[in-house]
């Protein structure tokens, strides 16, 4: 039994060395210029990290929030000061896209991130990033509607055939209970 216990805390030693040393390693893949290049030419086209612009300013506008209720005696001080800290920060967005880009590098091949770019930046690209998500909202709102009928012919069909089925099976002269139930609309 020791023997067992030391064996395991070996391999674990083990294990967690290996993933100390070797995991970094195998995440560090290097990435080209040319991959970083054309990495931020798909993210510039698709709009990848335009949704990261407000976090610096939401950051300010929470922490401002939060000081000003603990002393809004001093409102326009700190307002002054949170905002002089933001815009000093401002310059850390670039951190952001570096990241982004290095992430799209390592996972696309710069003739994939180049039809990327290439796609979004066409008159069709545009037309998807920009019409994209009405055309989705109105497939769900289909999608609503066609599961709604769906499920009240599914109900309706299969009531009647499970009450046939089940009359059949009934004695002679007796009578189902069986009764529809409304689908919940989902």
């Amino acid at each position: 039994m020791i023997k067992f216990a030391g064996l395991g805390r070996t391999v674990v030693a083990t294990a967690i060395l290996f993933s100390a040393t070797m995991v970094p390693a195998l995440q560090a893949q290097d990435v080209t210029e040319a991959q970083i290049k054309a990495a931020r030419a798909a993210i510039a086209a698709i709009g990848a990290t335009n949704s990261f612009d407000n976090i610096l300013p939401n950051l300010a506008e929470r922490l401002k929030n939060t000081m000003i209720q603990a002393s809004p005696n001093y409102q326009e001080l700190i307002t002054k000061t949170i905002d002089e800290k933001a815009i000093a920060l401002a310059a850390r967005r670039a951190d952001l896209e570096n990241e982004a880009a290095s992430i799209y590098a390592k996972t696309f091949t710069v003739e994939e991130l180049d039809a990327i770019a290439t796609f979004y930046n066409s008159p069709a690209g545009k037309k998807l990033l920009n019409d994209g998500p009405i055309a989705s909202r109105e497939m769900v709102k289909a999608a609503d509607i066609w599961a709604s009928g769906v499920s009240r012919d599914l109900n309706a069909e299969a009531s009647k055939d499970l009450e046939a089925a089940i009359a059949a099976t009934l004695p002679k002269g007796a009578t189902t209970t069986t009764t529809t139930t409304e689908q919940p609309t989902p």
